[in-house]
């Protein structure tokens, strides 16, 4: 079994033991959600470095927007660099997000796929394969710690517990890192580098895996218009095949 593979691939349904993702179909792994979907909610870019003080008063001028402006959708452009793969995987898509922990994401392309999560269940659906994996939240499965770092980068709520955090000020906006505490954390990824531009809206990330794979997104179109509920309810298309890789 690929160490890790039931927290970032899943479980492919024709075999009975964990495939890399790059020796099947391209999926989005639960790094790349994390990825992704912080993009959504930090904001930053690079110059002058921030004093510890100026970091907190950073951390509370998003948090007061998002406060404001639970809700968030964007385009995006993604590349994943992979150490075992000659060409990066490029997609396209748009995000949505509600605070504290509904997000959808949607990917174009040869490889589609729908990922819903209303904060209870996480669903990914494969258009083209007509199959669907649904995960259960909040059972303290391996799931739960990459859940758990999405919504703590896209709400920011005590996101010192659980991040190393260094920002700068830019000619247009803000860079910041962050550095994951705890080793849950990072088994998932290294590091988040994330550009803000002056509105604290979210323009480019770069997340770092362990092994060396890269995932850089950058989001355009950005709105704060309420979301309707439904965008986070996962309904079922006729003749799904449903698995559940991490059991019931």
């Amino acid at each position: 079994m690929c160490k890790n593979d039931l927290i970032l691939v899943g479980t492919d349904r024709r075999a009975a033991h964990c495939r890399c993702a790059w020796r099947s179909r391209p999926r989005p792994t639960l790094l790349w959600l994390v990825a992704g979907l912080a993009l959504l909610l930090c904001q930053s870019a690079r110059a002058d470095t921030l004093s510890e003080a100026d970091v907190k008063n950073l951390l509370a001028r998003i948090r007061e927007k998002r406060a404001t402006a639970p809700y968030v959708q964007a385009d995006f452009q993604e590349e994943k660099t992979i150490r075992l793969m000659n060409k990066p995987i490029v997609s396209s898509g748009k995000a949505w997000f509600q605070a504290p922990n509904k997000f959808r994401r949607e990917v174009k392309g040869n490889s589609p796929s729908i990922t819903v999560s209303d904060g209870r269940q996480l669903w990914i659906y494969y258009p083209n394969f007509k199959s669907a994996e649904r995960y259960s939240l909040g059972k303290r499965s391996p799931l739960d710690a990459g859940v758990a770092a999405i919504t703590a980068a896209l709400n920011l709520e005590n996101v010192e517990a659980s991040y190393h955090i260094t920002a700068a000020k830019t000619e247009k906006g803000y860079e910041m890192e962050l550095i994951p505490r705890h080793p849950s954390m990072k088994r998932l990824f290294q590091k988040f580098n994330l550009r803000l531009n002056d509105e604290l809206q979210v323009e480019r990330t770069e997340m770092s895996q362990p092994n060396g794979d890269r995932i850089v997104t950058v989001y355009s179109n950005q709105s704060r218009a309420p979301i309707p509920s439904s965008t986070f309810e996962f309904s079922l298309p006729a003749g799904t095949e449903i698995t559940t890789p991490l059991g019931r």
